[in-house]
C-alpha cells in the first residue's frame, strides 16, 4: 500500500478511517489484518505507558531514599536528645533504683536505636520493616488499628477545640 502524505498512518489514522470498524471493512478483504496492525499498535502503546511508569516509581523510589538519607540524622540526632531527657528524668528516682533502672534501660535502648539510624540507610530500614510485615502481619494489623485510633482521637479532639473556639470568639 503506498504512502499518502494526505491519509495518515498509524492508531489515530485508524480510528478516523471510516473502512475500520464499519460494514465495509468487514466485508472487505483483510478485516483481520487491520485488527491485528490495531491491536499491535495499542500494544505497543501500552508497553511505553507502563516502561514510563516503571521509570517514573524508580526516579520517585530513587528521590524519596535520597531525602529519607539526607534527614536520617536530623531524626537520629532526636532520639539521642530524647534519651538524654529521659535519662535526666530518671534522676529524680535515684531512691527508687528498680524506677531509675527502667528509665535507664529505656534510654539505652534509644541510644542504640539512634546509633542505629545514624548507620544504616533507608533501604536497609525499609527491607527491616518489610521483613517484620512479612514475619508478624497480625502484629502489623494490630499497631495499625492503634495508630489509626490515636490519629483519629487526635484529630477530633483537636477539631472540638477549634469548634470550641469559634463559638467562643463569636460569643464575644
Amino acid at each position: 500500500m503506498p504512502v499518502n502524505a494526505n491519509h495518515p498512518t498509524g492508531p489515530a489514522s485508524a480510528m478516523n478511517d471510516p473502512g475500520i470498524g464499519s460494514a465495509a471493512s468487514q466485508a472487505g478483504a483483510n478485516p483481520g489484518g487491520d485488527w491485528k496492525a490495531l491491536k499491535g499498535d495499542v500494544e505497543g502503546i501500552a508497553d511505553v505507558a507502563v516502561e514510563r511508569g516503571r521509570g517514573f516509581v524508580s526516579a520517585a523510589r530513587a528521590q524519596a531514599t535520597d531525602y529519607a538519607d539526607r534527614r536520617k540524622g536530623d531524626a537520629a540526632q532526636s532520639v539521642h536528645d530524647l534519651a538524654q531527657g529521659l535519662r535526666d528524668s530518671s534522676k529524680s528516682f535515684d531512691d527508687k533504683p528498680n524506677i531509675k533502672a527502667f528509665f535507664d534501660s529505656a534510654a539505652e535502648g534509644l541510644e542504640q536505636f539512634g546509633t542505629s539510624i545514624e548507620n544504616r540507610s533507608f533501604a536497609e530500614f525499609y527491607d527491616d520493616a518489610e521483613a517484620f510485615a512479612r514475619r508478624a502481619p497480625v502484629a502489623v494489623a494490630v499497631a495499625t488499628f492503634v495508630t489509626g485510633l490515636i490519629v483519629s482521637r487526635f484529630i477530633k479532639s483537636s477539631s472540638i477545640a477549634t469548634d470550641r473556639d469559634a463559638r467562643d470568639s463569636f460569643r464575644s
